[in-house]
């Protein structure tokens, strides 16, 4: 437990000094934060997979957040510069484009490499071609790229929010991406942590006890209501600083806690979709590189559907 404990306020003081980074500094700091992240998450999904029997490229899993970084900031900086609202959705369809190019450059070099392949299949003791092995590497290696990757990069856009053309046009400025991070770094902590205190005071019936048996339905519906207490606050503060006003004319309140109500749900769901993978493999953990609080995997599994999700709801609202 106290080690738990000393975790949890490390990872505060580091998010935190992040913050200040950002705001006095440069948003850069956020971006190679997320990216160290990203990386860490990708090497424990692969380890997982191949639990599984999901074989993949590991070194490719690990390494590929950091291009997605590299491409997603380079996409940010030419929306910026052109003014053309829809760089940022040519930036993804790259990036989708990108996640299958390396897939495809895998699968290749696996063919390429038969007779590694085939030692390969030898030493896991499968009964499987050469060529449907090296597809069935490189689809799985895909899978990496996608989750977490790719998902949770979506918080490099939101660290550059301000900077975008549709935030221009909204007439909001840079001081957005703060309030905006906050906001996606926000919702996932204070749902798990009251959905834990919730259903540990009140009980009852389990959400999905075959996937996460700890987890009641008195917890997610606590995680998700106090939630949204906890989001109209930050609201009300925020709102007292004239530097975020024309934030809050294009969110009124009633927007802004419609997005924090479905995004916690939408948390909780990211939480058990780890859960799946890690039944499945036969862990409890993803790894113990955070003590007290085990995996990297472990502690992002909820903000990884959160960050595309708050993208898109900033994209349909300030539209």
């Amino acid at each position: 437990m106290k080690k738990r404990i000393y975790s949890s306020i490390a990872i505060v003081l580091i998010v935190a000094l992040m913050f200040v980074l950002k705001i006095y500094v440069s948003d850069y700091f956020f971006d190679a934060f997320f990216a160290i992240i990203a990386c860490f998450a990708c090497f424990e999904m692969s380890r997982l997979l191949t639990k599984i029997g999901f074989y993949n490229y590991q070194l490719l899993a690990v390494l590929f957040p950091s291009l997605l970084t590299a491409g997603n900031l380079i996409g940010i900086f030419y929306a910026g510069q052109t003014g053309d609202i829809y760089w940022v959705l040519w930036t993804i369809l790259i990036d989708v484009a990108l996640m299958i190019l390396v897939a495809l450059i895998a699968y290749i070099f696996g063919l390429l490499r038969r007779k590694s392949t085939q030692n390969e299949i030898v030493v896991r003791g499968l009964n499987i071609s050469a060529n449907k092995f090296a597809f069935k590497k490189a689809l799985n290696t895909l899978i990496c790229f996608v989750y977490p990757s790719f998902l949770f990069m979506f918080f490099i856009f939101i660290n550059h929010i301000g900077d975008l053309p549709l935030s221009k046009l909204a007439g909001i400025d840079s001081n957005v991406s703060v309030f905006m991070v906050m906001t996606a770094l926000i919702i996932p902590m204070i749902t798990d942590t009251f959905a834990m205190l919730t259903g540990s005071v009140i009980g009852g019936k389990k959400l999905c006890p075959k996937i996460s048996p700890n987890k009641t339905i008195s917890g997610s519906v606590g995680g998700v209501l106090w939630c949204v207490l906890v989001a109209a606050a930050v609201y009300l503060i925020f709102g007292c600083v004239e530097s975020f006003a024309p934030f809050m004319e294009v969110f009124p309140i009633w927007a802004y806690l419609l997005i924090v109500f479905f995004g916690s749900a939408i948390a909780q769901c990211g939480d058990l979709c780890e859960s799946v993978v890690k039944r499945r493999a036969g862990v409890s953990d993803s790894g113990n590189i955070i003590p007290g609080h085990g995996g990297m995997l472990d502690r992002i599994d909820s903000y990884i559907f959160i960050a595309p999700y708050v993208m898109l709801a900033f994209l349909i609202f300030a539209i």
